[in-house]
Order: C-alpha cells, then sequence, then structure tokens
C-alpha cells in the first residue's frame, strides 16, 4: 500500500532530484546565518543515507531533520481530528517512513554535481527560507526552497519547493485523497504507513 502511495507523487522525479542534492557536497554557502550551518548538517546525513541507500539509512536522517509532527498534522487536512491520540505517535512514524521509502526508492536516479546555498532569509519574522541551487550530473539544474523553523531550541526542515510545488502540499494530497476514498476513515492510512 505504502508503495502505491508512493508511486502516486506528482513530480516525483523533481522532488527528487532536489532532494538529492543533499548528497553532494556543496559549492560554497553564501552568509553565516545559522540557519547555513545546520543545512551543511543535513547535507552530510543524506549524504551519508544516500550511501548507504536504505529506507534505515533515510529515516535516521528524517527523523533527525524533519519536522514530522507538523508535517504529518498538516498532511491530514481535514482529516486531521479524525486522528485519535493513541494512534498520534504511530501516524508519526509511519509519515517518516513513507518519506523515507520515496528517498531510498528514487533517490539513486538523481546523481548530483553539487549544490550550492543561497542566503538566509527570514518571513513573517519566523521562518527561515534558504534557497539552493542543485547541479545534477545531466547537467539539468534546479532551485530549491527550503523553509525551516525553529522548534525545540533548533531548526527542522518543514517543506522543500521546487518548480512551484510544495512537498508537504502534495503529502497533504496524497494522503486526504486515500483518506476520502476509504470514507474518512484515518485508521486505514496509519495502518497503511506501517506495513
Amino acid at each position: 500500500m505504502v508503495n502505491h502511495l508512493v508511486d502516486s507523487m506528482i513530480s516525483r522525479r523533481s522532488f527528487i532530484a532536489a532532494l538529492a542534492a543533499f548528497s553532494a557536497v556543496p559549492a560554497q554557502a553564501a552568509a553565516d546565518h545559522p540557519s547555513l550551518k545546520y543545512m551543511k548538517q543535513v547535507g552530510k546525513d543524506l549524504l551519508n543515507a544516500h550511501r548507504q541507500g536504505t529506507v534505515s539509512a533515510f529515516q535516521r536522517a528524517v527523523q533527525r531533520h524533519a519536522d514530522i509532527p507538523a508535517i504529518a498534522d498538516y498532511s491530514l487536512g481535514e482529516y486531521g481530528g479524525k486522528l485519535a491520540s493513541a494512534q498520534r505517535q504511530r501516524y508519526y512514524r509511519g509519515v517518516a517512513t513513507f518519506i523515507s521509502r520515496y528517498f531510498a526508492e528514487q533517490s539513486r536516479e538523481f546523481p548530483v554535481a553539487k549544490y550550492e546555498l543561497g542566503d538566509a532569509r527570514v518571513e513573517n519574522g519566523k521562518d527561515v527560507v534558504i534557497v539552493s541551487k542543485v547541479y545534477l550530473m545531466s547537467g539539468r539544474v534546479y532551485d530549491v526552497k527550503w523553509r525551516l523553523v525553529w522548534r525545540g531550541g533548533r531548526y527542522r526542515i518543514a517543506d522543500a519547493k521546487l518548480l512551484g510545488f510544495s512537498l508537504t502540499y502534495m503529502q497533504r494530497n496524497l494522503f486526504t485523497s486515500f483518506i476520502q476514498e476509504r470514507n474518512g476513515d484515518v485508521s486505514k492510512l496509519v495502518a497503511a504507513l506501517n506495513t
């Protein structure tokens, strides 16, 4: 079931190309904002996961750096109130696994030559946005907009946008469609994410 969800992702090749960008050493960082130091660490962790090529390796990086609770809650859309509190932690683990499986399955298709981090820009007085430029071995170049949030005394990745598409928004559409097709039963999504 999770593989069906993964296969349903819109523009998955484009997103993976962007996310695989952190499987290469950055060409240079543009400024000294503390979020850039954090993004360099993300790059190291995802490079390690990419070299291992396993779901568990990606899962360690995803759990360390992604704002899983916020991404997971947002992804339920109008069905958020139907998630039983007893299922919440299992759902969060399932979302981390879903993202990790997707990265592990797709990342090998997009060899990255290098990436460059742009300046960090604070939006709405709180979120940090960093635009990176991704250079694939094929010669293609992508701009990726990373949105970081400050949670629990550290940065976390809240979203990535490529070609105008938001990864969290696409996941929300996928999850809510899945739930809608099952008469609003959120527990079926939780089960599917954990199989």
